[in-house]
């Protein structure tokens, strides 16, 4: 696969138990945006996840899609990493786009506190948290592009 662009569209996604947080590029390519949180019932149920993902690729004309990697800060993998990649095979497969790992590492905390720094409520984080630390994500990825 050719290195992604910044022009080209890009994805991002933090993958979580019963959430799955999107964001992608704008319709340049060049700033990452929160999309939506993808919400389900069970971790192992992803039928309507992938489709639903898939559905927001094709309307946004997706070229590439990041699945963020939870490394732990000593650089190694535990069991939600694992848990991760099978997800990003399922969205390779389901979307027939290039899909690669990328880390994640504290976008989770980070989105939190910008959260909380806003003024939103504890209990209404949940429903943006996912998607704002997918949005951070791509933002450090394109960050990435750049240099």
């Amino acid at each position: 696969m050719t290195k992604p662009r910044l022009a080209d569209h890009i994805m991002a996604l933090d993958y979580g138990a019963k959430t799955v947080g999107v964001a992608c590029t704008d319709s340049l390519g060049l700033t990452a945006q929160a999309v939506e949180t993808v919400w389900r019932k069970r971790e192992n149920k992803l039928r309507k996840t992938l489709a639903r993902i898939d559905q927001i690729a094709r309307d946004r004309e997706i070229r590439l899609i990041l699945v963020g990697l939870p490394v732990n800060m000593d650089d190694s993998e535990g069991e939600r990493a694992g848990m991760a990649r099978d997800f990003a095979d399922q969205v390779a497969q389901r979307t027939g786009i290039a899909v690669e790992m990328y880390d994640e590492r504290l976008s989770t905390i980070e989105a939190d506190e910008i959260l909380g720094k806003s003024g939103v409520p504890v209990g209404k984080r949940k429903r943006h948290l996912d998607e704002l630390s997918a949005q951070l994500i791509l933002e450090r990825y394109l960050e990435d592009l750049r240099q």
